[in-house]
C-alpha cells in the first residue's frame, strides 16, 4: 500500500563536506549538524545537482532546487477512545476525549497554543471518539466507530477497521500534500492511550508489562499497577496473533494510533520530514517501521517525554530526541516545539557562509 523508496546517502558525502566548510570548527553545531544531514539527504535524494554550487545556475530544470526548504509545516492530532478505559487505567473518563476534541477545535489547548505560536497549520481528525464532535466544529470525520474494544478481553478492532484506518491516513495525508506541505508531525488524544501504546511497547520489544508501563497523565500506584495486570492480560490473551505489526494494531492497538501509523508511512511515500512525538507517537513510528523500515530515514524525534518506557523505545530504535523537557501531555505539543531547532538546522545550512565565501583562514 505504501512505495517508501529509501532514504539514500548518494550525496552523504558532499552534504557532509557542504556542512564541514562552515565558518565554524568542525562538529561544533553539533546535533543541528546531524539533522541538517538528514534533511538534505532526504530532500537530496533522487537528484543529480552540484552541491558546492548554492546558486544551482546549471541544475537541470527537473531537479530538487539546492536550497533546502520546509514549506507549509502541518500538524494532526488523531483522536479516538479506548474500551480499556473503563478498567481504570486513567485518572479521567472517555468523556473527556471529546470534551478535549471541541477544546483543540475553538483553539484552547496547549497544542492550539504552540501551533499559532510556531506557524504550524492545525487539523483535528475524530478516528473514533465516544461522542461524536458538534457538526459546526472544524474536525475531520474519520471515524473507525465509537471506541474500541478492551484489549484484555478481545481484540481492540477488526481487520477492515484497520484497512479503512490506513485509507483514511493516505488520503489525509495526499491531501496536505497537494497544499505544499513537506513536513509533518501527528499529535494524538485518547484516554487510556498510553495503556495501548505500553501494551504495543511490549509486543513489539517482547518485554514484560512492569517494563513499559508509566504513570501516564499522573495515575496513582494503584492504577499502575492495573495497567500493568490489563496489558499482562491482553498479551497473554492474544500472544497467538501477535505476529505482525497490522495484527498487533488490530489486537492492541487504538484508532487513533491505527491512523498515526499510517499517516506516518504516507508521509514518507511523499517523501515528508516527519516529526515524531512522544510516547503514543512513538509506538505508532515502531508499529510503521515494523511494516516498513524504509520510514525511519524520513523520522526526526522530537524530544524524550517523563513516561517511563519512552526512553526505552528511543533507546531501542536507536535514535536521539531533540529535546527533553520532561513533557507528558501528549496532542504532539513536543512536536510542534522541535519545529523552531529543525528550522534553524535548515537555515544555517542554506545560509551560513563558507570559509571561503566568507574569506576566513580555515585553521582546521
Amino acid at each position: 500500500m505504501f512505495d517508501i523508496k529509501a532514504v539514500s546517502c548518494e550525496h552523504s558525502e558532499k552534504i557532509q563536506a557542504k556542512i564541514d566548510g562552515k565558518t565554524k570548527p568542525l562538529g561544533a553545531l553539533g546535533d543541528l549538524e546531524l539533522l541538517a544531514k538528514q534533511i538534505a539527504t532526504i530532500q537530496l535524494k533522487q537528484t543529480r545537482v552540484d552541491l558546492n554550487n548554492d546558486h544551482q545556475k546549471h541544475a537541470p530544470q527537473n531537479s530538487v532546487q539546492y536550497k533546502l526548504q520546509l514549506t507549509a509545516p502541518h500538524l494532526t492530532v488523531f483522536a479516538g477512545d479506548h474500551g480499556i478505559a473503563s478498567e481504570g487505567v486513567s485518572i479521567a473518563p472517555s468523556d473527556v476525549t471529546s470534551q478535549m476534541v471541541a477544546n483543540f477545535a475553538n483553539g484552547g489547548a496547549a497544542i492550539n497554543v504552540f501551533c499559532r505560536q510556531f506557524g504550524w497549520q492545525l487539523s483535528v481528525v475524530d478516528a473514533g471518539i465516544l461522542h461524536p464532535p458538534a457538526a459546526s466544529l472544524p474536525v475531520i470525520n474519520q471515524r473507525l466507530g465509537n471506541i474500541t474494544q478492551a484489549i484484555n478481553q478481545q481484540a481492540a478492532m477488526t481487520e477492515a477497521q484497520v484497512a479503512q484506518g490506513f485509507k483514511f491516513a493516505k488520503q489525509h495525508i495526499t491531501n496536505i500534500s497537494a497544499s505544499g506541505c513537506n513536513i509533518v508531525a501527528f499529535g494524538e488524544m485518547g484516554i487510556g492511550n498510553t495503556t495501548i501504546a505500553s501494551a504495543t511497547m511490549a509486543a513489539i520489544m517482547q518485554v514484560p508489562a512492569s517494563e513499559v508501563v508509566g504513570r501516564g497523565t499522573g495515575v496513582s500506584d494503584q492504577v499502575v499497577k492495573k495497567k500493568q495486570q490489563v496489558i499482562e492480560q491482553a498479551l497473554a490473551l492474544h500472544a497467538e496473533n501477535l505476529v505482525d505489526a497490522k495484527a498487533i494494531l488490530r489486537c492492541l492497538g487504538g484508532f487513533e494510533v491505527v491512523q498515526i501509523t499510517a499517516a506516518m508511512l504516507a508521509a514518507a511515500e511523499n517523501n515528508m520530514v516527519i516529526i515524531v512525538d512522544g510516547f503514543i507517537c512513538t509506538a505508532a513510528a515502531m508499529l510503521a517501521i515494523e511494516i516498513n523500515a524504509n520510514v525511519k530515514g524520513y523520522m526526526v524525534f522530537a524530544h524524550c517525554s517523563g513516561e517511563q518506557g519512552h526512553q526505552k523505545m528511543l533507546q531501542w530504535l536507536n535514535v536521539k530526541p531533540l529535546l527533553n523537557l520532561g513533557l507528558r501531555l501528549g496532542e504532539g505539543t513536543g512536536a510542534a516545539l522541535a519545529l523552531p531547532i529543525i528550522q534553524a538546522a535548515v537555515a544555517f545550512y542554506n545560509e551560513m557562509a563558507s570559509f571561503a565565501d566568507a574569506e576566513v583562514t580555515d585553521v582546521r
